[in-house]
């Protein structure tokens, strides 16, 4: 099979509608799956879960994994269950990252840990994880369970690594990819990988589907660190500057602290560690960003990796299933929410 390169188009407006198109008949059984599994006999679990499930979001990663299988004609049913699996891991994470961050607005409402409390939301994202462990186990593939169960701890690591780097302003852009690495794209490549396992392709498939999950998650994450300094909270659905007020070291404030005057660096010393986290602060912050550039390059970076997971498709026969995942890893750096 002769690899075809393709570049990344820059055409207007890319989106998630052909991928969404491709899947949906198969997101109605994911989705399904997902609300048999969310239920309890303790009514406060479907509802608290519910309260996010049901809150809109892309639902990219399960769509990853259909849209994967799509890619190497799998026919089967097996990945409704383990697409399921994928968005339970990535609900707790969610659920979990509320309450250690204090979050207040996810997708454009209340997050869970506001309306139902810290304790009752994290018990739920544990019981998410273990709803998305029942179904992997279900399926019956050592294989699926080895990648699946891995991702878990690396996103989990990924997290703690996070938290140990906050407030940290000497944090290093490579700490920051290894850091988004592990607690966003590991799930990302997870979701695409598991389709080539039931689908029976041999391991390169598996790999390369692999990489273009991961490259297309650590794309993702540094457009939505951009974002947090050039959209406004209607558009994301959150407050912007969370993760200027939460001393996060993300690629724009290393950028501008890196490219900053001993002046500015001052100011980046006191922002990170706390000391000032008002608005006059972030409107300071984002004119410092926009001063260096540093947004525009980080979305240059997101680009980067973009281009990386479409290259790494590029072995695969021309279809729809490969259509939609090139135009959804364009999407992913051209989004502002």
């Amino acid at each position: 099979m002769t690899a075809t390169v393709h570049t990344l188009p820059r055409k207007a407006e890319p989106s998630l509608a052909p991928m969404m198109s491709l899947v949906a008949e198969g997101m109605n059984s994911v989705n399904a799956v997902i609300l048999d599994r969310m239920q309890s006999r303790i009514p406060l679990i479907p509802a608290l879960a519910g309260h996010l499930i049901a809150g809109g979001g892309k639902r990219m990663r399960p769509m990853l994994t259909l849209a994967s299988a799509a890619l190497l004609g799998y026919g089967g049913a097996r990945h409704f269950k383990l697409a399921a699996a994928v968005e339970f891991i990535h609900t707790a994470t969610l659920l979990h990252d509320d309450v250690v961050d204090g979050s207040d607005l996810r997708r454009g409402k209340k997050t869970a840990n506001i309306v139902f409390g810290n304790p009752a939301t994290v018990l739920v994202g544990d019981f998410l994880f273990s709803r998305s462990f029942e179904l992997m186990v279900e399926d019956g593939s050592i294989r699926v369970l080895r990648i699946l169960s891995n991702a878990s701890a690396v996103i989990a690591e990924g997290e703690v690594d996070q938290l140990t780097a906050q407030r940290q302003v000497e944090t290093t852009e490579e700490r920051y990819l290894a850091i988004i690495s592990a607690k966003t794209a590991a799930l990302f490549a997870a979701a695409c990988r598991i389709a080539a396992v039931v689908a029976e392709r041999p391991e390169a498939d598996e790999l390369a589907l692999e990489a273009y999950g991961r490259y297309l998650g650590i794309a993702f994450q540094l457009t939505d660190d951009a974002i947090d300094y050039d959209s406004d909270a209607a558009e994301m659905g959150k407050d912007q500057g969370d993760d200027f007020r939460d001393g996060k070291m993300t690629l724009p404030v290393i950028l501008a602290y890196a490219r900053g005057s001993d002046e500015e660096r001052a100011f980046w010393r006191d922002a990170i560690a706390g000391n000032r986290a008002g608005d006059a602060d972030l409107a300071h912050a984002i004119a410092l960003i926009r001063k260096h550039d540093a947004v525009l390059a980080t979305r240059e970076r997101a680009r980067h990796y973009a281009q990386r997971a479409i290259d790494a498709i590029a072995a695969f026969p021309a279809s729809e299933a490969k259509a939609a995942m090139i135009e959804a890893a364009e999407f992913a750096v051209a989004r502002r929410f």
